[in-house]
């Protein structure tokens, strides 16, 4: 189960949330399952970051990434190399606007596992993926996939909503 974490001075929460400014447990579960990009931050063993995006799909508190068949520079990915070396990932989704009262972020932090394209798990992350995605209708994705479970998610609301 997720712990709660504190973000802030203003922070209120319940279970495993850190929340600023009156945003629920179930905005924020809403607003990160709502998103259609996030970014990933993972660390090598001597903790340099790296950060992409990615797509996802959430699956109760563990979130799913599959490698595709997009453009790479290279088939060893540094987000799988990291994530075998420290686990602990970061994963960010975030709204921008002008006017900043509509400004508004959650992240999950959580531990990071590889699962090989033949595992069931892998199976069911790619029809998700699969389903919220129509480019990967006529292209699912191969793997590996990268699971996430979530241990700590939080967010910010400039408007608290």
């Amino acid at each position: 189960m997720p712990e709660h974490g504190r973000a802030g001075s203003r922070s209120v929460g319940d279970g495993n949330y850190s929340v600023h400014r009156r945003v629920t447990p179930e905005q924020t579960r809403q607003r990160f399952a709502d998103a259609r990009v996030a970014r990933l931050a993972t660390a090598d063993a001597d903790g340099r970051p790296h950060l992409v995006p990615m797509v996802f799909a959430l699956a109760g508190d563990t979130i799913y990434s599959a490698v595709d068949a997009k453009p790479k520079r290279s088939s060893s990915l540094r987000r799988l190399a990291n994530i075998a070396a420290n686990p602990r990932v970061a994963v960010l989704v975030d709204h921008y606007d002008d006017d900043w009262e509509a400004l508004w972020w959650v992240r999950a932090d959580g531990s990071g596992r590889i699962l090989d394209a033949d595992e069931p798990e892998s199976g069911d992350a790619i029809a998700r993926l699969v389903a919220r995605y129509s480019p990967y209708r006529a292209r699912p994705p191969q793997g590996p996939v990268v699971a996430i479970d979530v241990a700590r998610w939080s967010s910010w609301s400039a408007a608290g909503v």
